[in-house]
């Protein structure tokens, strides 16, 4: 048997002769409007295989011994640059006293002249020595012991040296009357300059990915025994309105990501139902602003950091961003970047109070007793989620479900309209029966 016999036994769609076709008119109206159908069906089932949608998985975060990065941009404009400390803590016993590694301090005019900017100053170690003093020269630290951290061993070169040991051993400053270091410097002329300035506070520090805290206060930080104090004295004393009325223009935990990426997130979460995504969303402290007329006053914020990746579509194929930057200035991705993207979402809840005490009457709570002591200024708490969440983009179709949707569409569209056909057809013959008989 030739072999296209054998292929011609096998054919399951037998064909009829041209003569025994009947075609109508209802026919190619059907069948125009089926093809028309198919095509917009198809051109859906396109353009939801086309569709990015952004998918999040939730996971145990299962980073060690990871630094984390803190940007701020805070501005105090009733709290001057020369009363004002960072200071940084966390649970594994490290603690950044007066950092000055990737911050700067703005000073700003007083509010009732604009608040402009004054002058910029980077905090740097040692940026401020005396270069000019005779190369044997050893100052003096008024019975205090020479701090650890200065240029010279043994030695109090500075003011801010002086104040260094002065904390040291939890001994209160002052304005730095007598102290030759300071007089030299003109320490307490630049407190009288600049007591009704204020101070915005711009830059990063790296942190160990651990439960911590970050707080702004006035005067010199030390430790007294478990205790942290820092030196209230020139606060206090002065007789300026100081109070931690203050902005929060942007506080963010990891590299900042560009405006395009944002842009994309918020798309494509919204058409995936994860959500619009906005800066808010992922920095919900941006914009914020507090007031007080106190100078016995507390801010605190608890911040729950939540790690968070990103990964768009094709992002295997990109070059990795090192996650070990040491400069923490421009630790973010070109606004081009497709890779993948490392960073921090968090969540707060805020809590102020008066450190005299009393029932919470101003916030409508006067069943509320708030506790007496602490320090005045504003505290930033940050706890580190277990849990980690990766937005994944994917999708929404893969290729081979593109295909079978088409079939789908061509075989149940040709289906129904051959059934219309059919009913139009088998329709008009028994009306033709009836006009006949």
């Amino acid at each position: 048997m030739p072999a296209k016999s054998r292929f011609t036994r096998l054919d399951a769609f037998t064909k009829t002769v041209e003569d025994a076709r009947v075609r109508t008119t209802s026919g190619g109206i059907v069948t125009i409007t089926s093809l028309l159908v198919i095509f917009w069906l198809v051109w859906g089932e396109w353009a939801e295989y086309r569709q990015v949608v952004v998918r999040p998985e939730l996971v145990v975060d299962k980073g060690r011994g990871e630094k984390m990065e803190i940007h701020m941009n805070i501005t105090f404009p009733l709290m001057p640059c020369e009363l004002l400390t960072l200071d940084v803590m966390d649970v594994s016993g490290e603690i950044q006293t007066g950092v000055m590694h990737g911050v700067s301090k703005v000073r700003l005019a007083p509010v009732n002249e604009g608040s402009h900017v004054i002058e910029t100053k980077a905090l740097e170690l040692h940026s401020d020595d005396a270069v000019h003093l005779d190369p044997e020269y050893c100052g003096e630290c008024y019975g205090a012991p020479a701090p650890t951290n200065g240029r010279k061993p043994n030695c109090c070169n500075t003011c801010d040296e002086v104040r260094d040991a002065y904390a040291s051993i939890s001994w209160s400053f002052g304005r730095g009357e007598g102290v030759e270091q300071c007089e030299r410097e003109h320490y307490a002329e630049h407190l009288d300059e600049q007591r009704r300035e204020g101070c915005r506070i711009e830059g990063g520090i790296r942190v160990n990915k651990v439960i911590g805290n970050f707080h702004f206060a006035p005067g010199k930080s030390f430790s007294n025994g478990n205790m942290h104090v820092h030196d209230l004295e020139n606060y206090f004393k002065d007789e300026a309105e100081h109070s931690f009325t203050h902005t929060i223009h942007s506080l963010r935990f990891g590299p900042q990501l560009p405006d395009s990426v944002i842009e994309r997130m918020a798309t494509r979460g919204a058409a995936s139902g994860a959500g619009a995504w906005t800066n808010h969303h992922i920095n919900p402290l941006d914009g914020t602003e507090q007031k007080t007329d106190t100078k016995a006053f507390n801010f605190m914020y608890f911040v729950k950091v939540v790690s968070t990746t990103y990964l768009p579509l094709g992002w295997e194929k990109q070059a990795p961003v090192s996650s070990k930057r040491d400069d923490v200035f421009n630790a973010g991705f070109d606004a081009g970047y497709k890779g993948s993207i490392e960073t921090h979402q968090y969540s707060v809840t805020s809590h102020k109070r008066s450190l005299l005490g009393g029932p919470d009457d101003q916030g409508g709570h006067k069943e509320r007793i708030h506790a007496r002591g602490g320090i005045p200024g504003v505290f930033f708490s940050y706890d580190i989620s277990p849990m980690k969440v990766i937005n994944r983009e994917a999708r929404s179709k893969s290729f081979s479900g593109f295909l079978v949707g088409v079939c789908a569409v061509v075989g149940g569209t040709l289906t129904v309209a051959a059934a219309i056909d059919r009913a139009l057809y088998e329709g008009a013959q028994r009306v033709k029966k009836l006009h006949q008989g």
